[in-house]
């Protein structure tokens, strides 16, 4: 287990957003302010670490010919605790994030790193796999969130700054509300994708030339 190949990999090698393009739905459509994209991956995360960590613990007793369907299973059980949680105590984040919570069962990511790796790995390297593969989903979509939050409705930190209205930055009538409908989140994604691949080769060109 290296716990730094690991880490390199969900942050930036292999990070599901950017590079692998996992779970879409919910980065495109709930990435419209602070509040959600950290309510949104930190749920996606914790079911990450979870479901992980129980599949590698059976990943010998569950036969291979139904093995999908028994992760499903497992992940939604967790799925269901963390909606329920968020239910009571986040019923303001419960209700932004509506149907994407539910929809966390079917969510690539999840079922993607227990077919990949939970169930050929042990259990703490699978739960080190879970954060770091929640960690580098949840900063993608939380610096979305940021972007879109800004330059669409003019705010910082809506949900959960001042009184839940957040900080203005940019005066009413001026911020691009394009950013916030379901076209900036495409828009914004396609740029950040760009930034990021960027900044990993201009990082691999320095790396090389060492």
């Amino acid at each position: 287990m290296n716990i730094r190949q690991q880490c390199k990999e969900g942050i930036l090698t292999k990070n599901p957003v950017l590079v692998q393009l996992l779970g879409m739905c919910s980065s495109l459509a709930i990435t419209t302010s602070l509040f959600n994209g950290l309510g949104m991956g930190l749920s996606v995360t914790i079911i990450l670490i979870c479901s992980n960590v129980m599949i590698s613990a059976l990943r010998k007793v569950i036969p291979s010919n139904i093995r999908i369907a028994a992760y499903i299973v497992i992940i939604a059980g967790f799925v269901t605790m963390v909606d329920l949680l968020l239910q009571a105590f986040l019923p303001d984040l419960s209700e932004n994030l509506g149907v994407f919570i539910p929809l966390i069962v079917v969510n690539c990511i999840i079922l993607g790193r227990a077919e990949a790796f939970a169930s050929k790995n042990g259990v703490l390297a699978s739960a080190f796999d879970g954060l770091f593969m929640g960690i580098g989903y949840t900063l993608a979509i939380t610096a979305m969130s940021i972007v879109r939050e800004l330059l669409g409705s003019g705010t910082f930190g809506g949900g959960i700054l001042n009184g839940g209205e957040g900080i203005r930055i940019i005066p009413e009538g001026y911020p691009a509300m394009l950013l916030i409908m379901p076209v900036g989140g495409f828009l914004m994604l396609g740029c950040l994708i760009a930034a990021f691949q960027f900044a990993m080769k201009k990082m691999k060109a320095k790396e090389e030339a060492k």
